[in-house]
């Protein structure tokens, strides 16, 4: 499930440290978090679909190693991501 393009400039505006920012890691999460919470309407509709589901552990697989190198490189900066996002870690 890709974001439609108005979704993603909406969370690149909320998340880049610059006009020009799209490659940071602080982006990259709340990308992928927009993507993996739209991805479990999806599931609730389509309990079967595996193909997907094995998608979604990839992405959940992605976002984890980008924060933990995001804590290892800048702490302060993955609190304020962790806690905008409301994510459990």
């Amino acid at each position: 499930m890709a974001l439609s393009t108005s979704k993603k400039g909406e969370v690149l505006a909320q998340f880049r440290r610059d006009p020009k920012d799209t490659g940071s890691p602080e982006v990259q999460v709340a990308l992928l978090s927009e993507r993996i919470n739209s991805l479990g309407e999806h599931f609730s509709a389509n309990k079967r679909d595996h193909a997907s589901r094995r998608g979604l552990v990839r992405m959940v697989n992605q976002r984890r190693k980008l924060l933990d190198y995001l804590k290892a490189t800048q702490p302060t900066a993955y609190q304020q991501v962790v806690e905008r996002l409301g994510l459990r870690r």
